[in-house]
């Protein structure tokens, strides 16, 4: 019989997910880059170096939503580790009937029965109106049914701008898991971190950072690195975020050997930031996010 195993020389730290009673390394795989960005075979193999890292938690979701082939490229890993995978995907769409079919479609893909994650995904966008959203035939109420259902273990909330939109929903439904995006930049613009993580860590609900470098560039560059915020402060953001209290981890996407390298040896070298980091940091980002705007959509 195949087996998988993981083989890491040094263990990457992990934190514990909110109420959930699940642990997993403070670092975990994105898979959008590279579902658009690679063939089928570069990306299998890179995700089966980053299992063998010690990187259990692959964010993903379907095509229309950014991934490309992420769901399909990822069933090949799993279909050996899937007991091993914390696996996430996501629901963009507001009617509930629909998010059910697309869950299914979306689990068909990944070759699974459930999902340790899914996601009413992008809550701050135009497309999905909280009136809908969270309305009795919405997609949070359908994603509730699916967990009932067995087709999802935990149900989230994610998204990257409108955080008023995230305060509202916490305080009339349960979740299990929050993803934001959170880095020194968008602080000072949509600032999840100060305005709706300590609520979502008062009902202790796990708690995931993406955007930690700041997302991509619009229009990419050539190449597969290309990330909004120059390079210079990767290492920086990467603490910053790995900093907020109660977070459990940091969701990056990846495309090539050399980025997962570079954030498994952040992983593994994590300190907090310092007092005087943070405050250089701060001024720094405040710089850069005038640049930036409101470049992931709408704050309020």
């Amino acid at each position: 019989m195949f087996r998988f195993v993981q083989h890491s020389t040094t263990i990457l730290p992990t934190r514990q997910l909110g109420k959930t009673g699940v642990t997993l390394p403070i670092l975990g795989f994105g898979t959008a880059a590279a579902g658009r960005r690679l063939n089928t075979g570069d990306a299998v193999r890179l995700y089966e170096t980053a299992f063998r890292a010690g990187i259990t938690y692959f964010d993903t979701a379907p095509e229309f939503a950014g991934y490309g082939k992420a769901q399909i490229q990822l069933s090949h890993l799993l279909k050996h580790v899937r007991s091993q995978v914390f696996l996430v995907t996501k629901c963009y769409e507001p009617d509930g009937e629909r998010a059910l079919q697309l869950l299914e479609r979306s689990l068909k893909e990944l070759g699974t029965t459930y999902a340790d994650v899914v996601f009413v995904h992008s809550v701050g966008a135009d497309k999905m109106d909280p009136k809908i959203v969270f309305s009795k035939h919405g997609t949070y109420a359908a994603l509730m049914k699916a967990k009932a259902l067995g087709l999802a273990r935990f149900v989230g909330l994610s998204g990257h701008n409108r955080p008023s939109r995230f305060l509202q929903a916490l305080r009339h439904v349960e979740i299990d898991v929050l993803l934001s995006a959170i880095n020194f930049v968008d602080r000072h613009t949509y600032n999840f971190e100060e305005q709706v993580w300590p609520a979502a860590a008062h009902a202790n609900i796990g708690l995931i950072a993406m955007k930690v470098f700041g997302g991509a560039q619009h229009p990419s560059p050539s190449t597969l690195s290309h990330s909004q915020m120059p390079g210079e402060y990767h290492d920086l953001a990467f603490r910053y975020a790995l900093s907020q209290p109660h977070v459990c981890c940091a969701t990056i996407g990846m495309a090539t050997p050399r980025e997962l390298d570079e954030n498994l040896v952040r992983a593994r070298n994590f300190r907090p930031l310092s007092v005087g980091e943070g405050r250089r940091l701060y001024d720094a980002g405040a710089l850069l996010a005038r640049l930036w705007a409101d470049h992931l959509g709408p704050v309020s």
